[in-house]
C-alpha cells in the first residue's frame, strides 16, 4: 500500500473554479449585467465627447441665423431724421 503525500485534488479545483462556478451558475447573468454595464458607460462617455461638438454646432448656427438681423452702418446712416421714434 503505497500512501500518496498529495492532497486531495478536490480542495484546489473548488477553490480556484468558484468563480467561473458562480457566474455559470447564475445563468450567465453575472456576463450580461457586465456587457451592460460597459455599454452604459460607453453611452455616457460618447455623450460627453460629443456634449461640447453639439453646442458648437448650434452656436455656429445662432451666429450665422442672427447676423443677418444685426443692424450694418449703412442702414443707420440712411434712417430719415425727422422720424420719431416710439
Amino acid at each position: 500500500m503505497s500512501k500518496s503525500t498529495k492532497p486531495a485534488p478536490r480542495i484546489p479545483v473548488v477553490r480556484r473554479l468558484w468563480k467561473p462556478a458562480i457566474a455559470a451558475g447564475a445563468g450567465s447573468t453575472a456576463a450580461a449585467v457586465w456587457m451592460d454595464e460597459i455599454l452604459l458607460f460607453g453611452e455616457q462617455i460618447l455623450a460627453l465627447i460629443f456634449l461640447p461638438i453639439m453646442a458648437g454646432v448650434i452656436y455656429l448656427l445662432d451666429v450665422f441665423i442672427f447676423k443677418s438681423r444685426m443692424p450694418q452702418r449703412e442702414d443707420l446712416k440712411n434712417t430719415p431724421k425727422n422720424e420719431t421714434r416710439k
